[in-house]
């Protein structure tokens, strides 16, 4: 119902012309952080993003992961709160962990990941659980 209503309201804003950057792209596309090498790929305004190799959990508002490797946490649910931040709900793939983030754009190119409460963002690193920080950059690639 939430992601429906997200794109009832995205579809208002554009029809009234309102800008293309705030209402269609500052929620959805694929953002990376070199240092961690993770990505979060997202579209928080359909909500239709299939996790590859995920197939089962169905269409979802996105997930961050990390190349080489299929472990992710997915994104259950997404609130935009204004033009430039959403909050996420997250849990891990195996259902264990959850967690609450905020997302910011910073820039046209640069985001925010804030983890807000709950378990702490981990991905795999050459066999070990490395602790991702509270606070990370995330660029957009095109």
């Amino acid at each position: 119902m939430k992601r429906t209503l997200l794109t009832i309201i995205a579809a208002i804003g554009i029809a009234m012309g309102a800008h293309a950057q705030s209402d269609s792209t500052t929620f959805c596309g694929y953002l990376y952080n070199d240092d961690y090498e993770m990505f979060l790929q997202f579209d928080l305004y359909r909500g239709n993003i299939t996790v590859p190799q995920h197939d089962i959990y169905g269409e979802l508002p996105g997930y961050v992961g990390k190349k080489r490797n299929s472990f992710v946490w997915l994104i259950t649910d997404a609130q935009i709160t204004d033009e430039k931040s959403a909050t996420l709900e997250m849990i891990n793939d195996y259902g264990s962990e959850d967690l609450t983030a905020t997302i910011t754009q910073l820039t046209d190119s640069t985001y925010q990941l804030r983890q807000e409460s709950g378990s702490t963002l981990k991905l795999p690193k050459k066999g070990k659980w490395q602790k991702i920080p509270k606070t990370i950059t995330l660029k957009k690639k095109k």
